[in-house]
């Protein structure tokens, strides 16, 4: 019970650490920040029940006004804001992605962590941010996706980059990837 209030603790503040990091800007433009990684990382690392937990104690810290968001952002507006969406789908972004890595258990990790994190970390993160935009700017769901396709390079990066440091992880301290545990 310790060890798990812990490690929750611990990826929440991951997270928080993540968003500290500069944004990186790829060839075309588009600006990319690391906090979306630490989610795919309590999924694929935590398993989905723990992951989907220290992404919600990260949303309470920010609710309370820490600014932990990338860019310094934090309190309850930035819940009123056109990003809502993704923030209301980080904790089912990380359940899905640590669900995938518990149940799927053939083949390599890396792959398996890999795609876990794009479907759960981008793909259903997206239907939530998608949505969200939507609604908060009055536009239609199409209209929506298409301003935030430009991010999907920098996320599939991510989701590679979470699926090797969870084989990683996986290789040097087995016991410590949860969501094989």
């Amino acid at each position: 019970m310790e060890r798990n209030i812990t490690l929750i603790a611990l990826f929440a503040a991951l997270i928080a650490g993540l968003g500290l990091i500069p944004k990186l800007t790829l060839a075309f433009g588009v600006p990319i920040s690391a906090q979306s990684m630490g989610v795919m990382l309590c999924g694929t690392i935590l398993g989905a029940r723990r992951g989907a937990l220290a992404v919600l104690l990260f949303l309470a810290l920010v609710a309370l006004g820490l600014p932990l968001l990338a860019g310094g952002r934090g309190g309850l507006g930035v819940f009123a804001g056109p990003t809502v969406g993704f923030l209301v789908g980080w904790p089912v972004a990380a359940f899905v992605t640590g669900l995938i890595v518990e149940r799927w258990r053939a083949g390599a990790l890396a792959l398996t962590a890999s795609v876990a994190s794009v479907i759960g970390g981008i793909a259903v993160l997206y239907a939530f941010g998608v949505a969200g935009m939507a609604i908060m700017l009055d536009k239609t769901l199409v209209e929506s996706a298409l301003l935030v396709t430009i991010f999907i390079p920098g996320d599939v990066i991510k989701a590679v980059l979470a699926g090797l440091i969870t084989a990683t992880l996986a290789r040097t301290r087995p016991a410590s990837v949860l969501s094989r545990g």
